[in-house]
Order: C-alpha cells, then structure tokens, then sequence
C-alpha cells in the first residue's frame, strides 16, 4: 500500500480523536481518555448500533457509524481501534494512510508479517504508533521492572509468566483462527511475553519448547481450531529461561492466575493478582525466606497506555522507534506456534 504524504505532526492542543470498535473495552479506553481531558471526541463507529448508542451517551457531540470510512470522513489526528483481531493491520493502514496516528488493540497483527506491514507504514508516514500493552502500566509491573533493570537483583537468570482465565473469551471470534490469529497465546501469552521483553530487553528471544492444547489434548485441526492452553520456554541470548503458562477456561479456583516470578543472583520478585482479580496487582522484592512488599492495590491502570498515547500526540510526537519491538514480540509468538506444531 502506498502512504499519501503526511506533513509532520504539530503539538496539537484538543487532539480530535475518533473510535473504531465500541465494544466493553472500546469504550472503557474511551472513557478513560475522556476523563483525563485534553481530547476531543470526534466519531465512533461500530457494526452494533447498540454499542454506538452506548458510547454517544460520553461523546453526544461526536459523529456517529458503522464503519471506518464514518470514521476517516471526520478527519481525526488519531484512530483508537478496538475490533476483532483480523482487522486490526487492515484498518491500522487504512489509518496511516488517511495521515493519522494509531492506537491499536493487541495484537496489531495475527502474525509478524502483518504487524511488519503496519511498523513500516508507520515509520514511512511519520505516525505515532502504539498498541494496547496495558500491564506495562500498572505499578506493581512497573515495580518489578524497576527492579529488575536497576539490578536490584543481580542477574536474572530465569523468570516464570502465568495467565490463566478461568472463563475464556465469551465472542466466537477468539475461537476462529482466521479471525483471531490463534487462541490463548495470542490473547493472554501475548502480555506474558511483552513483559519478558519490557522487563529484561533480552535481545533475540528463541523458543526451545512449547506444548499447546485444547480441552487437554493436541489440536486435531490447526488450521481451523484454536488453543486454549500453552506452556512454553524461551531462552534469551545470555542463557537467561523465560517460561510462559497461558489458557483459558481453566479450573483455576478462581476468575484468573496472574503472575510474573523474576529470579536472581541476588534476590527475586514477584507480582500477582490478588484475590483472583484481573485489575488488583501487588509487588514484592524477595530476599532468601522473607520479603517486601513494593507495590499494591488500589491502581487504576487499565486505560493509562491509552491516555499516554493521547499525550504524546498533544505534544506532536511522530514514530516511536519503541514500535519496533512490536514485531519482535510477533516474531517471538509466531517461533512458539512453530515450535508447538500450530
């Protein structure tokens, strides 16, 4: 696809901002940037006219659609997408190519292919843009990172990721892999391996091992079913492990297991979910037997990469070289579909 020329981005003061795919999420990164200001709302646009209805009842001056032509017609300086995962690289270039900046779901591609697609267009229109890695906002993730980069723990040698939900995705779209691109890897691992990559900056990270189920048994049918259980192992240039657990619908005991152990020569750490919550994250620093806890609830972060990504573009910022590392993380999924045989 070719880029019509874009001139630079100017600080803008009120970006305009329209949305695309309006769904519980859509509108919840709605609501959040609109409560933290310094936008204004200028076209929604989703399939379902129940779900338009619910957001024009935030922005009742916006423009309102079905489609991503609605959205485009009202020239906003930046598209939120929240659709299924098979339209996000379609409709990320449909957006850089019309001169506005992206703020995308996970993942902004079903493979790395796709997602190389939307970096270079990016990149080529001078566009900011970013994807919905929300755990990177939350403080108690923020916490470990922190200690982990500083060197509070020495060298780690070896970190353990778990996402499991205990219900699932409740569209069948998660469940076509035309549409979703894969299952739980793709929905849940995605963030497990994001964090590997944010915490540590590990360079290539190359799978050595991975297993994927559904309802406790191989896939018959990759082509056509999806995952709903991954464990796999990664291991970083410096002989660093990296072991990753995703699924959906299993017995966890509670609504999910949220987790990241990080290990090190000189003490570990660990954030988890409390009380089977997917929003309430606590942090502690690990020495020997005991610790110390470095972060806890309440956190209200779940729309905080979306209020950033508005910033930014209050500011005029263009491409983020950070967009790169997008389709690393691509690449490091697509190497453990490969290995699991999907």
């Amino acid at each position: 696809m070719q880029l019509r020329m874009t001139p630079p981005q100017a600080a803008l003061d009120r970006p305009r901002i329209a949305f695309l795919g309006l769904g519980w999420i859509g509108r919840h990164r709605m609501q959040a940037m609109a409560e933290a200001g310094g936008i204004e709302i200028v076209a929604l646009a989703d399939p379902d006219p129940e779900a338009v209805a619910a957001a024009a009842e935030l922005a009742p001056q916006a423009t309102t659609g079905g489609t991503l032509d609605s959205v485009l017609e009202a020239r906003p300086d930046g598209v939120v997408i929240a659709t299924p995962s098979a339209l996000h690289a379609g409709q990320s270039l449909a957006v850089l190519q019309a001169g506005a900046a992206v703020f995308c779901q996970k993942p902004l591609g079903r493979d790395a292919t796709e997602t190389t697609s939307v970096v270079e267009a990016a990149q080529a229109a001078d566009r900011l843009l970013m994807t919905d890695l929300s755990y990177r906002h939350a403080t108690a993730f923020v916490a470990m990172r922190d200690q982990i980069r500083g060197g509070e723990l020495g060298h780690v040698h070896a970190v353990d990721l778990t996402f499991h939900n205990a219900y699932g995705p409740d569209k069948p779209w998660f469940r076509d892999r035309a549409l979703s691109g894969g299952g739980c890897l793709i929905d849940l691992g995605i963030h497990l391996v994001d964090m590997a990559l944010w915490s540590l900056d590990p360079g290539v990270l190359r799978c050595v091992a991975a297993h994927a189920r559904i309802g406790g048994r191989p896939l018959d049918d990759p082509r056509h079913q999806v995952e709903d259980f991954v464990q796999a192992t990664l291991e970083a240039e410096d002989g660093t492990i990296i072991r990753i657990a995703c699924s959906w619908n299993l017995p966890a005991g509670q609504e999910a297991v949220i987790e990241m152990q990080a290990h090190g020569t000189q003490g570990g750490g660990r954030v988890a979910n409390v009380d089977g919550s997917f929003f309430d994250f606590a942090a502690w620093r690990h020495y020997g037997t005991s610790r110390e806890q470095i972060a806890g609830p309440p956190d209200a972060w779940g729309g905080r990469a979306a209020v950033d990504w508005a910033a930014r573009l209050r500011q005029g910022q263009e491409f983020d070289p950070e967009a790169k590392r997008l389709v690393t993380l691509a690449q490091v999924l697509d190497d453990i579909y490969r290995v699991a045989g999907l």
